[in-house]
């Protein structure tokens, strides 16, 4: 049932758009939400409903609860990343992983190969679910939402072995960075939370970037090729200038752990006007402050040697480190680690090179760590998720649920 629904989900297209204005970004996604809804309500969850902003809210009360009982919320995202199609996704389930290459697709020569990915090595007998080599996956986060409703139907086939109460929210716009922006946090009622929404199960997350992005915009001055001697400024290769100026070293191919980055994730321009989009990433926010202002200083030099502002920088705060929160009141890492150690499973935790909601949550008020979903190479072609996983993911929350 856990890969039937997960395949399910994945086969519909929600990925998110971040130059939308709408809220959420894309109706499309709402059509998972509404099916959420709808097998909530089938599985006797009648209270859940779809808001204005796209957000799924569900609450079970535990059969035995009183006025000390506390709730704990389960929280996952249904949009896909941007950076590759989420239409018309063709999963392909691996049984027994023999640590073989694994033809993605014979016909455009996309292979999945534990030389390029050696993690593959360690899921060796496991059952991996994989695309067609033509689209992302959407593990991240549909094996989350899988998770979750996989646990919900447990509970509601066998309510006692629920010890809190329960509150389920799923987001839209989490992979553009807008999936808690219009959170109703009192509605959601939970006591701390946690997202479902990583990787190796083994590992959880409860440190994430702080996070910024940035939009630098360049005013160029086109002039005929033939006659432009000291008078073009071509605005192509003033962008080629600033990004020379940004630290080489601290971009993502050549970081890792807790070390920040510079991402230019997107160039466009021509002759007359150039646009370079980043996203600017660090655990520690102060070493983010300096990033920020690399990005001010870069302008600076670029327009003094022109002698005009032909670059305009735009820097956005997107969301923090949820880390010193959650050191305050380790509440809801106890937990996580009392479920992991009573199923004598490792534990350990790692800076999570991203974001979650949870940052967001946390921020909000609902203190909310990250576990993962036994997904891998999110965002594109070869993503790939264990079946295995997955379902350990759903012993485990059922157990924290539980004590």
């Amino acid at each position: 049932m856990l890969v039937d629904r997960f395949i399910k989900y994945v086969k519909i297209d929600t990925q998110s758009d971040e130059e939308s204005l709408a809220i959420p970004s894309t109706k499309k996604q709402l059509n998972l939400s509404r099916l959420l809804v709808e097998e909530l309500h089938h599985l006797g969850v009648s209270n859940a409903e779809l808001d204005d902003y796209g957000v799924v809210y569900a609450f079970i009360k535990a059969p035995n609860a009183d006025e000390k009982t506390i709730t704990i919320g389960l929280n996952a995202h249904v949009d896909t990343a941007l950076e590759m199609s989420g239409k018309d996704v063709k999963p392909q389930i691996i049984k027994n992983y023999a640590g073989n290459d694994i033809t993605l697709n014979e016909s455009l020569g996309i292979f999945l190969s534990p030389k390029e990915f050696p993690e593959l090595l360690t899921l060796k007998g496991q059952d991996l679910i994989v695309t067609d080599g033509t689209t992302l996956l959407g593990a991240d986060d549909k094996a989350g939402l899988a998770i979750i409703m996989e646990v919900v139907q447990a509970i509601m086939k066998n309510p006692d072995q629920l010890k809190v109460n329960l509150a389920l929210a799923f987001t839209p716009d989490e992979e553009i960075g807008r999936g808690v922006a219009n959170f109703d946090i009192k509605r959601f009622g939970a006591t701390y939370a946690y997202t479902i929404d990583g990787g190796d199960i083994n590992y959880a997350n409860y440190e994430n970037f702080n996070a910024a992005s940035a939009v630098v915009r360049i005013q160029g001055k086109a002039i005929h090729p033939g006659s432009a001697l000291g008078q073009m400024i071509n605005a192509s290769t003033v962008a080629i200038e600033f990004h020379a100026l940004l630290d080489p070293l601290m971009v993502p191919e050549k970081t890792s752990g807790y070390e920040g980055f510079n991402h230019l994730n997107n160039i466009e321009g021509g002759v007359e006007q150039a646009e370079l989009n980043y996203i600017i990433r660090n655990h520690d926010l102060a070493k983010l402050d300096q990033q920020k202002e690399q990005f001010i200083l870069a302008a600076k030099t670029i327009n003094n040697k022109y002698n005009k502002e032909i670059v305009k920088v735009e820097i956005v705060d997107s969301y923090r480190n949820m880390a010193d929160l959650i050191k305050k009141d380790p509440r809801s890492l106890k937990r996580m680690e009392a479920a992991y150690k009573k199923l004598g499973l490792p534990l350990t935790y790692i800076p999570i090179r991203g974001g979650t909601d949870g940052a967001g949550l946390s921020y909000q008020g609902v203190l909310t760590p990250n576990l993962g979903t036994g997904g891998y190479n999110a965002h594109g072609k070869y993503e790939f998720v264990s079946i295995n996983q997955m379902e350990k993911m759903v012993e485990i929350v059922l157990t924290m649920l539980s004590i």
